[in-house]
């Protein structure tokens, strides 16, 4: 892969595992600043370990990662926090806590013994919920609240920390369409308001919507990256996804629309990454 000189955050030659299980072996990957990256792949691929291991959650064992050209293992916590937000799939959430108070807890970062609560941090708490849509549910408490209602009072309080890179892991979970479709608005909005986003996405529609730069994974290896217009081909989805299909334009936005083919004709086992479809960078895949 070509070394990115507009990616904040870096990955080098990173293999990360579970105990004597390796997940990702090998990988360089480069985040572009200012964009909207969406990793999609199947189950299991590694899209969520990869995640987790920019955020500093796992630690790899070899390879680097690099925040704004610094290794994240010379970052202090707080220090860390003030730069890259993760919104993991699952977050305990604390028993009776109301929503303006959890969307708060994204403040930790800015407080120290010099720095208590400020009115910054009142606006940043206001701005982060009215930005979600759950200003009207500040009061309540976290646990009476529906799937959707929790998720989005999630998404509040990542954007609370206010960092420039925000990582998002399947953030779309228990949301119903018309919600997915608001919380990829807001990454939108979020990426035109000059930050770094990226997610995990299981839909590949709604990935080709809304994405400016697509990764595609399988078995812990990058098949490709770039636009989704490049990288989303008939040849590229049977080798990520095992499914036959083809490719057309969106009618609405011109993105690129998978449609299966009928049937079991659909189906087919994924090719290997090194004997299929290589990682290219730029997307284009033949």
């Amino acid at each position: 892969m070509t070394t990115r000189p507009d990616a904040p955050l870096t990955a080098s030659g990173l293999s990360v595992g579970y105990g004597a299980h390796t997940i990702i072996e090998g990988l360089d990957v480069g985040l572009p600043r200012g964009v909207f990256t969406v990793i999609v792949g199947p189950n299991a691929c590694g899209k969520s370990t990869l995640l987790r291991t920019l955020a500093r959650l796992l630690t790899p064992t070899a390879g680097s990662v690099e925040l704004a050209g610094r290794d994240v293992r010379g970052f202090r916590s707080k220090e860390f926090a003030r730069e890259l937000t993760l919104l993991p799939q699952a977050v305990p959430v604390p028993e009776g806590i109301t929503v303006a108070d959890l969307v708060a807890r994204g403040r930790f970062p800015h407080q120290g013994l010099l720095r208590q609560w400020s009115v910054e941090d009142e606006e940043a708490v206001r701005r982060a919920m009215v930005t979600t849509a759950v200003d009207d549910l500040r009061d309540r408490v976290v646990e009476d609240l529906s799937g959707g209602q929790r998720q989005r009072v999630l998404l509040a309080m990542a954007l609370a920390q206010g960092t420039d890179v925000l990582l998002l892991d399947e953030p779309t979970t228990y949301l119903d369409i018309t919600h997915q479709i608001e919380v990829l608005e807001l990454c939108r909005d979020l990426r035109d308001a000059g930050r770094t986003v990226v997610a995990v996405l299981h839909d590949l529609h709604l990935a080709a919507r809304y994405a400016d730069h697509l990764i595609v994974m399988r078995d812990g290896a990058l098949l490709a990256e770039g636009t989704p217009g490049d990288v989303l081909t008939p040849t590229l989805v049977e080798a990520a996804f095992g499914l036959r299909a083809r490719v057309i334009a969106d009618p609405e936005s011109g993105s690129p629309l998978i449609v299966p083919l009928a049937g079991r004709a659909a189906l087919a086992e994924p090719e290997s990454p090194v004997l299929g479809v290589p990682a290219v960078d730029g997307g284009q895949v033949g």
